[in-house]
């Protein structure tokens, strides 16, 4: 018996062509399988973002709300909560200094010699200074870690209210919305007198008149402007850079701050004159030839 074109039914060649050809029903049983693949990759993507997009609204309304802050002083922060956490993990005594003083009782020197040092563009913008936040992201890009700049007070009243030390990208961004919720229920007196009332200034010092009380033995209405400066100077790290500690970086801090005080026209030439000269004897001047002792631009955060 042979087949229609005249090789016998079975030859080999016959074999061979059937076999280097699959069958309809082989490919069309093979074709789909990439494109459910790339399905299923698209659902894990787009499974992941939803998720992400949950836990983003979910992290945005749990936030807390900043306008029971317009009346209320907070009992407490989450630093100071976190500070005692870490002395109790050290076996150490809790130490909590601070005495709330309303903005009016702090001389202005000492309150500008903080908003030159920390954010002189404090009045200008609405809880995020944009140009400076630009800044530091290309900084953070070009080093490859995220850095302490462009934080504004607001930022750093969000983060010691409720947010924690450490530099994760996750917490700046929540930092990013508590400053606007700050910006949007409080005026900027408002949240200056917080921010002086309760940021960290020093080993369980929190605020300006136990900061005060605590490095030059005098009440905040009493503070000088070399000690103001001296105070305003201390902020990027204030556990490290204590008057005692004869930090060089703390010293060229204050005259910085007394010279741009003098250069804006905040002091006249005569106190900056005479600021110099308490810085020096407050702190100490450091030998010329004496290597700095490596905490310039250091901070406890970001």
């Amino acid at each position: 018996m042979s087949t229609t074109d005249g090789r016998p039914e079975g030859s080999p060649e016959g074999t061979e062509a059937t076999a280097r050809t699959p069958s309809v029903a082989a490919v069309s049983s093979q074709a789909p399988a990439p494109r459910r693949r790339r399905t299923w990759r698209f659902k894990l993507v787009l499974g992941a973002v939803v998720l992400l997009l949950g836990f983003g609204v979910y992290e945005y309304v749990t936030l807390p709300k900043a306008a029971s802050l317009e009346k209320e002083n907070p009992k407490s922060t989450a630093l100071m909560d976190q500070r005692a956490e870490e002395a109790r993990a050290e076996g150490k005594k809790v130490r909590r200094r601070q005495h709330w003083v309303p903005l009016a009782s702090v001389p202005k020197h000492a309150v500008d010699s903080v908003l030159i040092s920390e954010d002189a563009s404090f009045y200008l913008h609405e809880g995020v200074d944009t140009t400076e936040m630009r800044k530091a992201l290309g900084e953070a890009w070009a080093k490859g870690q995220l850095g302490r700049g462009a934080s504004t007070i607001t930022q750093q009243l969000a983060k010691n209210l409720w947010l924690s030390t450490d530099r994760s990208l996750f917490r700046k961004a929540k930092e990013l919305v508590l400053a606007r919720r700050l910006e949007d229920a409080l005026s900027k007196k408002r949240i200056l007198t917080l921010y002086l009332n309760v940021v960290e200034w020093g080993n369980g010092v929190y605020g300006i008149d136990a900061g005060a009380r605590e490095h030059f033995g005098v009440s905040a209405s009493q503070i000088s402007v070399a000690q103001g400066a001296i105070l305003a100077a201390m902020l990027p790290a204030p556990r490290k850079r204590a008057p005692s500690s004869g930090s060089r970086a703390l010293w060229r801090r204050a005259h910085w701050i007394v010279d741009r005080m003098e250069s804006v026209g905040r002091i006249s030439e005569a106190q900056a004159t005479d600021a110099r000269g308490d810085i020096d004897r407050l702190l100490g001047r450091t030998p010329a030839g004496q290597s700095d002792d490596g905490d310039e631009g250091a901070d406890d955060d970001a």
